[in-house]
């Protein structure tokens, strides 16, 4: 059968190892899917079926040091979990059967319990996964046999969704699709196994933070993208799959399939590269600043090696294996339509065969010039005009809060009494006057109390100066970010857990108006709602050090580390819990911690922060030298001009907004059966969706509402500000604050700044 596509040629910056216990695990692991019933009485392998798949020589590949009994240990995972998804597929699948799927799944997570119940498997995947369960976990740490435990489940359940999207005939968007392959498509699960093989633990401190969850967010990618590309014409031409990034982005950009496929490898190489830059940039540092042992930070390091020899060999493997379309890839047999081009190609790609692979590192590395040149190559502040506004998909109709007005007249003495405009701050009252952000709260809380207003006009108002402040006085810092890292932890000074904890005193407005705010808002909390509020505003707070980094780098943010951090740079969370706090406890906390419910919170908040960026384009890229803004990453990924940009962010948040609309019409019923959930909490529930979609109706309409983006304030703001000390940018004192010390040159005199380099707001 011919081709659908070429492949493309791949970056691969790692060497492919083969482990020398290959035979071993071979002989091991047919033997122990015979004991599974597996291969015979299954109906869905065969013998020769599970000799071509060749998964010891997968798990070879991907685990090139460890040892023989390690190897078949691994190797057996392996073959239960493609067992799993071919039976998955020809069970339930083929034949649309979504309450036999649900059922089925539903018995699994009882062979992953630490006790048995005394329930008997009843057909191979559970007693597959008994027997590996009770293989597997007595070696490792309640800390990773949790996240194990986790990843198993969402893989397994996950499925569901592409069931579903397989009943509906629905074809996911690309931010969905990327979410949820890395779930369905199981790579997170198997960087958890890697820590198993290498036998060095991911240090339960840092297990969940920023880099070593976009370490594995990465490998997971690149490893479900690679798998795309390979298996297109086996998913797509044959199973009548939808969930492949090639058929999403071909459907999605209009484009032909030869297109789609480049754009998934150049998507393919981003990520690789997103993970590159974690491993070597982010990675040194959080072990330095988490105080992590000597020993531990090896086992980082292993894992790290881990996941770059599991990127090399499952790259060797998919151009090997049976399973997959490899006929024209280099360093794979070719055979039946386009035999002698393959010929040809594989000698023009280099030596070939087992051990060869890292003579084929130089061209790796030259695929990724191009994208490496784009990513760098942003001229900051160059003029770029007006960028005309496209159709805006909005189905929801705007209300707005009587008490506008009134709130305009509060949050203005609010900023000036806490010192954010006037003599020291970053802001003039006029400024702030016409930022608006009163008009904002209105139409996102229409039926918010006049305190609640003003809250949330205050959240906003403060919010944005803090985003203003730090490229102020960071953006320019020869510390490498040590200042801001500083100003940023004493930020969470004034957030005690505790209502009666002390605070230390403020040293400017940044730090008054969040004690203020935090009084205000976290008094009447519980201890639980209290420290989920706080991870709200520290995560958006963190995001601006993110910031930072790109912008010395002069680094345009990989497309989908981009969307991802930009909800937390929009500080969407802390806006939508504003809106959590009066659910109090009628609704489960797991309920919330959903798909379906995340889901819908990513789409609205992804919506909400690429219509910013079209509106923010010309401020932040003329004005500011910003290379965060979504057109930006657009054109900088696919090559293209800002006019095709803007219309593929516009096509993205269309689809976003589109799948929030059918997670609130289809999923969250469906979600409220699962749990069987109380009348009150489906209320409460169908509430925050109503909430929802005020915020988005809201936030369009203060974009164009307010004189934030206006192309004359913007010019007649381009001068230089003058920012007097007053006292109001005072450096922090105390332990780990010497490096902020740049607020010293701001209160020894007068400090012009001029506004083109940083001062207008992102928000």
């Amino acid at each position: 059968m011919p081709q659908p596509f070429t492949l493309p040629d791949f970056y691969m910056p790692y060497p492919a190892r083969l482990n020398p216990h290959l035979e071993s695990a071979r002989e091991h692991s047919k033997q122990w899917a015979r004991d599974m019933t597996m291969i015979e009485g299954s109906g869905i392998w065969d013998e020769a079926t599970f000799d071509a798949h060749d998964y010891a020589l997968l798990c070879a590949y991907t685990h090139p040091d460890c040892s023989a009994e390690e190897l078949a240990l691994v190797t057996d995972w392996y073959v239960w979990v493609f067992f799993f998804d071919d039976h998955f597929l020809d069970i339930f699948k083929r034949t649309g059967d979504m309450a036999g799927a649900k059922a089925y799944l539903d018995r699994l997570p009882l062979f992953m319990a630490e006790g048995t119940d005394g329930t008997e498997p009843a057909n191979a995947v559970e007693r597959g996964l008994a027997d590996l369960w009770a293989r597997t976990v007595p070696s490792m740490s309640a800390d990773w046999c949790g996240r194990f435990r986790e990843s198993t489940r969402a893989l397994l359940e996950e499925s569901l969704w592409e069931l579903g999207n397989i009943n509906e005939g629905r074809l996911s968007n690309p931010v969905e699709y990327i979410e949820m392959r890395r779930k369905v498509g199981g790579a997170p699960w198997s960087a958890d196994l890697v820590e198993h093989a290498v036998g060095a633990e991911v240090p339960a401190p840092i297990a969940a933070s920023r880099p070593m969850q976009v370490l594995k967010d990465t490998f997971a990618d690149g490893v479900h993208l690679r798998n795309d590309l390979f298996s297109y014409q086996r998913e797509v031409e044959d199973e009548g799959e939808l969930a492949n990034c090639v058929l999403v982005l071909e459907k999605f950009l209009g484009c032909s399939t030869q297109e789609a496929a480049e754009a998934t490898n150049d998507l393919l190489t981003s990520r690789l590269r997103q993970f590159e830059h974690t491993a070597l940039a982010e990675v040194p540092r959080l072990l330095l600043e988490s105080g992590i042992d000597p020993r531990s930070s090896l086992d980082v390091g292993l894992y790290v090696k881990g996941l770059q020899d599991w990127q090399a060999g499952g790259h060797e493997w998919h151009m090997r294996s049976s399973r997959y379309m490899n006929g024209h890839a280099g360093g794979a047999d070719g055979a039946g339509d386009g035999a002698a081009d393959a010929a040809a190609a594989r000698l023009l790609s280099g030596p070939l065969g087992i051990g060869t692979s890292s003579a084929r590192l130089l061209g790796s590395f030259a695929q990724s010039l191009p994208h490496r040149l784009r990513q760098h190559g942003n001229v900051p502040y160059r003029p770029v005009g007006h960028l005309p506004l496209p159709d805006f998909t909005m189905p929801f109709p705007l209300r707005m809060s009587p008490h506008l007005d009134a709130s305009r007249a509060h949050t203005l003495e609010w900023a000036a009494r806490l010192g954010l405009t006037g003599a020291g701050g970053v802001w003039t009252e006029d400024k702030l006057r016409g930022y608006d952000f009163p008009l904002c709260s209105a139409g996102i809380h229409p039926d918010a109390t006049p305190e609640q207003l003003d809250l949330t006009s205050d959240w906003l108002a403060w919010g944005t100066y803090g985003d203003d402040l730090y490229p102020l006085l960071f953006a320019r810092g020869t510390d490498g970010g040590a200042a801001a890292k500083a100003c940023t932890e004493r930020l969470s000074l004034f957030m005690p857990l505790e209502p009666d904890a002390p605070t230390p005193p403020p040293t400017g407005p940044l730090e008054s108006g969040l004690a203020d705010l935090w009084f205000r808002t976290a008094g009447p909390m519980d201890a639980e709602s209290r420290r989920r509020f706080r991870d709200t505003v520290e995560s958006m707070t963190d995001s601006w050090l993110w910031e930072l980094d790109n912008q010395r780098l002069n680094r345009i943010p990989d497309p989908v580390d981009y969307i991802e951090m930009r909800r937390r740079t929009f500080g969407s969370d802390l806006t939508m819990s504003l809106s959590r706090i009066s659910h109090g406890r009628t609704v489960p906390p797991e309920v919330y911690r959903s798909r379906p419910v995340r889901s819908m919170e990513n789409a609205a908040a992804d919506y909400a922060c690429l219509l910013n960026d079209v509106f923010s384009y010309q401020k932040e890229l003329q004005f500011e030298g910003e290379v965060h803004n979504g057109v930006l990453v657009v054109e900088s990924f696919l090559s293209c001009d800002r006019e095709a940009a803007v219309q593929i962010v516009n096509n993205l948040m269309t689809a976003r907004m589109e799948q929030f609309q059918h997670i609130v019409e289809l999923e969250l019923p469906t979600l409220y059966r699962d749990f069987d959930l109380s009348a009150e909490a489906r209320s409460t529930l169908d509430g925050y969706a109503a909430e929802l979609k005020d915020w988005l109706a809201g936030i369009l309409n203060w974009h164009r509402g307010c004189y934030r983006y206006d192309e004359a304030t913007l010019l007649r703001h381009a001068g230089a500000t003058v920012l007097s000390s007053g006292g109001a940018l005072r450096r922090p004192t105390g332990l780990g604050t010497s490096a902020a010390g740049l607020a010293d040159a701001l209160r020894a005199g007068t400090v012009i700044v001029p506004a083109q380099r940083g001062l207008a707001a992102r928000r």
